[in-house]
């Protein structure tokens, strides 16, 4: 019997900041594997500062540039429609870029970090609901990040 794969969907509307698909869809799906979610959709989008603060003034009326941005699909009055639909999860590169620079890492460690952070939101973590539940995201950010290390 076929083992049950996450079907995940990237674009990069980036302009210039290159990323390659295949890893990024490697990370996601062993993030997923982690989380016992091996049958779900996920869509990862990348675009720049400009485009992702656009959705951030939007959807969370901050009008600024952030680096990660979650949009459940499980949640709401038809989050029942379609269990498999996990959401999507939308990275700035710019920040990516600069943040890794500034923690000294790569893209590819910061990317993933980001991955693990938006699909722990899809999932119904909520570092900002309160400080108990700020902590468990926290470690389980840690232990996912663990996992992934070489």
């Amino acid at each position: 019997m076929k083992k049950a794969r996450p079907n995940i969907a990237i674009e990069n509307r980036h302009k210039k900041i290159k990323i390659e698909k295949k890893k990024v869809c490697d990370v996601a799906g062993a993030i997923l594997a982690a989380v016992g979610c091996t049958s779900v959709e996920l869509s990862i989008l990348f675009m720049d500062d400009e485009d992702i603060r656009e959705l951030n003034r939007e959807y969370r009326k901050k009008n600024r540039p952030t680096d990660v941005l979650s949009f459940p699909m499980r949640e709401g009055e038809f989050g029942d429609l379609n269990p498999d639909l996990l959401g999507d999860v939308v990275i700035s590169l710019d920040t990516a870029k600069r943040q890794a620079e500034e923690r000294g890492e790569t893209l590819e460690e910061e990317i993933t970090l980001l991955l693990i952070h938006g699909i722990l939101h899809l999932l119904g973590f909520d570092h900002e609901k309160n400080t108990a539940e700020a902590r468990r995201m926290q470690a389980k950010e840690k232990e996912l990040a663990g996992l992934l290390k070489p």
